[in-house]
């Protein structure tokens, strides 16, 4: 039996909770439209091939040539729809603060913040996985709300 999180009432304030990502069915429902969003957002960041199976957690040439044949075909693992959910997130943040053209480019742009030490947003990521793509969302999201 799976543990489940119940979150309180409180009044003025939406609870919405998280996808179970754990439950099999959620994932098939989700990962056609993770597939399309990770796909496009990787079109508009220019990212190749081998940059983007690395942002997956390095998936293997032939998965991801048979994801990018078939975006329906696949169910993706907990890890990967975490991965596709952050990018998204960081994606979102980008246009919000962003023109288009600088949201597009940020990704691959060497970056003089201290989190990035010179390297690009995408680099830092790559090198740091899931816990850089959180640091990255992070960063984006005070941004955002003006810290």
């Amino acid at each position: 039996m799976a543990a489940s999180l119940v979150l309180p009432n409180v009044p003025g304030y939406r609870s919405e909770s998280a996808a179970d990502l754990s439950d099999p069915a959620t994932r098939r429902r989700l990962s056609p439209a993770a597939v399309k969003g990770f796909l496009a957002i990787m079109e508009k960041w220019d990212l190749r091939d081998p940059e983007a199976r690395q942002l997956l957690g390095g998936m293997s040439t032939g998965s991801f040539y048979a994801l990018k044949k078939d975006p329906k075909g696949r169910t993706l693992d907990q890890d990967t729809l975490t991965r596709v959910s952050l990018l998204i997130g960081i994606f979102k943040a980008l246009n919000i603060l962003y023109s288009p053209k600088l949201a597009d480019a940020w990704m691959t742009l060497p970056n003089t913040h201290t989190i990035f030490r010179s390297l690009t947003p995408v680099a830092y990521i790559i090198q740091r996985g899931q816990p850089g793509m959180l640091n990255v969302r992070q960063l984006l999201d005070a941004r955002r709300g003006g810290q």
